[in-house]
């Protein structure tokens, strides 16, 4: 029921995310990092990649693979939330002030775990340990 209620939130989260990549694009492209080229385009590929993470979580066959990739995702834009906590100005009107941006980076972690533990099949455990080592 935990890991329900827990995937639940991750899907919300996703979800928000997802949809947050179309509805508030510019400010989203604001924050890829400029060594990449086309901005925009990252930003929808990356909101639909959002969306089908959720639709992955919630389908029972493809969970297990579903949070993994929902890991690496969250590991692969890291950098893009490193970058939009140094480079924020706290005089330019963010809505986000700079604590929130530096707190986000360590919660990334924390959503990480949350996805692993949350989507891992009870048959299938993340660290597999030998009869004999426990």
């Amino acid at each position: 029921m935990l890991k329900f209620i827990l995937r639940s939130l991750v899907c919300v989260v996703f979800l928000l995310g997802g949809l947050g990549h179309f509805f508030f694009a510019s400010e989203f492209a604001a924050i890829v990092p400029p060594l990449l080229p086309w901005p925009m385009l990252i930003v929808w590929f990356t909101g639909v990649v959002e969306l089908l993470i959720v639709v992955g979580m919630l389908w029972p066959k493809p969970r297990v693979l579903a949070g993994r990739l929902a890991a690496i995702y969250c590991v692969l834009v890291l950098p893009a939330n490193i970058y939009q906590g140094l480079s924020v100005d706290p005089s330019s009107g963010v809505a986000m002030g700079p604590e929130y941006l530096w707190w986000r980076i360590p919660l990334q972690f924390v959503l990480i775990a949350a996805i692993l533990w949350s989507t891992n099949d009870n048959a299938e455990t993340l660290i597999h340990a030998r009869s004999s080592d426990v």
